[in-house]
């Protein structure tokens, strides 16, 4: 998409977020429902296209743009955002890996025309939060196949038209020996297993999910799972992950700049007491945004690379993408605990037009979508044989 295209895209984005996405919201996160009308709002702009080809009828939309996009939405609805920023990344992961099966292909162009909403399934009851490891196994029979999958969480997985599963290439395959399986609707049945009461980002609607599905065996991804991760599932979602928190770090930040900002009309010729926080805020949530930026870049720069895939697969990548993450996911809670001791009470009441509550806890979760201890585990694994560069 050029530019001018893509700027057009980004302002009708914003508006329909102002009229449409935030003023549900609150709701969203009282009720831990589903962000019914953001979703409507995607489809309204063709959005669940976003990451797919123009050839197949997409947005063809670069990471970076994406990013942007789940940053414009994230500052009126995390939630929204995350669900947006999940989708984005299945849709990728086909794209990219399975574009050429005409099946898939198909399956695509249908999520254009129809805006068509993809849900993942990584997690599994027993495997320690081990994305890189699975239990269950696909069970072939000539061309149909089967399995039945313990899934701990299953993001918005009630609300979505396919899910994107991953299991064992076949129940005797090794753990790490994994496929990924293209569900539709139809394809599955799903059994809930947990309700979703959390603290924050309520309105992913994310329980644990018994799936068992019977599918056509073309609907198995014919490269391996541990290749999507490295060159596609892992950079890109961290990347739209922190993508989707910088726009609550944004909008916190915006509260309690208006909050100085009164301060000073109130007392003119005073720097407000907040000021110095507030500037300190803002370097950190410029800090943020240019190391999504550059990792944004980078990823893009490196799939148009003829040698980029050695890069997507090295060690020293994977520690640096894992390290976005990382600092994304503490970054968020240190600017979001920053404005709210710049608004103090005012931040702190949920009836208060500065209030703090909703952005403090989704931020809250952020260091645990994939703990953050669990990364710091693999990159000190990876450390100990990563030459230095």
């Amino acid at each position: 998409m050029i530019a001018a295209d893509f700027t057009a895209l980004l302002e009708q984005v914003r508006k329909l977020g102002v009229e449409s996405i935030r003023p549900a919201a609150a709701d969203v996160d009282r009720r831990s429902r589903f962000p019914e009308e953001s979703l409507a709002a995607f489809r309204k702009v063709r959005l669940l296209g976003a990451a797919i080809p123009a050839e197949l009828g997409g947005l063809g939309l670069t990471l970076p743009q994406i990013s942007t996009l789940c940053t414009a939405i994230g500052q009126h609805c995390a939630a929204s955002a995350m669900v947006f920023a999940m989708h984005q990344i299945q849709i990728a992961c086909l794209a990219r890996h399975a574009a050429t099966s005409p099946l898939i292909a198909a399956f695509l162009q249908e999520c254009v025309e129809r805006q068509l909403l993809i849900a993942s399934v990584t997690s599994e009851v027993g495997v320690g939060g081990d994305m890189r490891s699975s239990i269950a196994g696909v069970r072939r029979d000539g061309d149909r196949a089967e399995l039945e999958k313990s899934a701990s969480v299953v993001s918005y997985g009630a609300y979505a038209d396919a899910l994107l599963l991953t299991a064992r290439s076949a129940p005797d395959a090794p753990a790490n020996d994994q496929v990924l399986v293209l569900l539709r609707k139809g394809d599955y049945q799903l059994e809930q297993k947990s309700e979703w009461d959390t603290l924050g980002m309520r309105g992913t609607c994310s329980p644990a999910f018994q799936v068992k599905a019977s599918f056509d065996a073309n609907q198995v991804l014919e490269t391996p799972f541990a290749a999507i991760a490295s060159l596609t599932m892992v950079p890109y979602s961290h990347v739209v992950w922190t993508s989707a928190w910088l726009g609550i770090a944004a909008d916190a930040v915006a509260r309690s700049r208006q909050m100085v900002r009164a301060e000073a009309r109130r007392r003119p010729g005073v720097t407000p007491f907040g000021a110095t926080r507030l500037a300190h805020a803002v370097s950190l949530h410029q800090t943020m945004r240019t190391q999504i930026h550059d990792a944004a870049r980078e990823y893009e720069e490196l799939c148009a690379s003829p040698t980029g895939a050695d890069t997507l697969f090295s060690i020293g990548y994977a520690i640096k993408i894992n390290n976005l993450k990382i600092h994304g996911s503490t970054m968020v809670t240190q600017i979001v605990t920053e404005c709210l001791t710049i608004c103090g009470m005012a931040g702190y009441s949920n009836s208060s037009p500065f209030s703090m509550g909703r952005q403090l806890r989704d931020s809250l979760g952020a260091a645990l979508m994939i703990a953050n201890d669990r990364i710091n585990a693999t990159n000190a694994a990876l450390l100990l044989v990563h030459k230095d560069e």
